[in-house]
């Protein structure tokens, strides 16, 4: 199998250790496992720790609480991630802002966004962007922040969008949406971005691909989102694999010791 998710909610999932035993017994690659709230790090690491190839992304995403407390839960999330075994967290994330539904305090949203930047850059870590409907804002904080390395994950914007954060050198994810009949800015970007700056994922549980859409998305039904890059990149699927590990491993799993 040899497939790379770089974007997985595993404690979300039902039976994830069933699921994660039986994917890496049949030669499933690398899983990053992404935070989303202040204190959850430590037990994600005890959950799912135990597996080689999974490691951990630590961030808080822009919910109305997070964003009202967020001096002390930056702090927090800073403290669990210093308190966590050397090599387990190799990325800040996910964060950034969703104005998907109406944010009513875009100001304090991107304090919070900022505060994951600065804590990506006193790290050394890739940062993991969440950009829900707010292309423009995202990249005028990313652009006030230079050099910071990340992935902008599950996209869901154009070419031209795109174009912006590759020039501020950050890498494109897609999920499963990719698969999805409506999804044709997707199809045109994936085209686009460069092999070196490529990344798929599943962001399970959510956005499962075409042919399960409707059930909870499980790391193993990547494939499908795979194929489909495979196919509108014009590579053989093998290729593909071997690439997106090697940006992986690049920017995230490299890191290891």
């Amino acid at each position: 199998m040899n497939y790379t998710d770089t974007h997985a909610h595993l404690g979300r999932l039902e039976e994830a250790h069933a699921q994660l035993a039986a994917l890496f017994e049949a030669g499933f690659g690398k899983i990053l496992d992404i935070g989303t709230t202040s204190d959850d790090l430590a037990g994600r690491i005890g959950a799912f720790g135990r597996y080689p190839a999974v490691r951990f992304a630590a961030g808080i995403w822009p919910y109305p609480q997070a964003i009202a407390d967020r001096k002390r839960m930056a702090a927090t999330l800073e403290a669990q991630i210093e308190a966590a075994p050397t090599g387990f967290v190799v990325a800040v994330g996910e964060c950034g802002l969703d104005h998907h539904q109406e944010q009513p305090d875009k100001a304090g949203e991107r304090e919070l966004f900022e505060a994951h930047i600065a804590l990506a850059a006193r790290l050394d870590l890739p940062l993991i962007v969440h950009s829900r409907d707010a292309p423009e804002e995202t990249t005028a904080i990313l652009r006030d922040h230079p050099g910071i390395r990340g992935i902008i994950h599950c996209y869901s914007y154009g070419v031209e969008e795109a174009r912006v954060f590759l020039d501020l050198g950050y890498h494109v994810s897609f999920a499963g949406n990719l698969t999805y009949k409506k999804s044709d800015n997707l199809r045109e970007t994936i085209r686009f971005v460069p092999d070196d700056r490529l990344l798929l994922e599943t962001d399970s549980p959510f956005l499962a691909p075409q042919s399960r859409r409707g059930q909870p998305c499980r790391p193993g039904f990547i494939a499908e989102t795979y194929t489909l890059a495979a196919e509108l990149r014009g590579m053989d699927i093998e290729t593909l694999k071997e690439r997106i590990a090697a940006n992986a491993d690049a920017l995230l799993f490299g890191q290891n010791p």
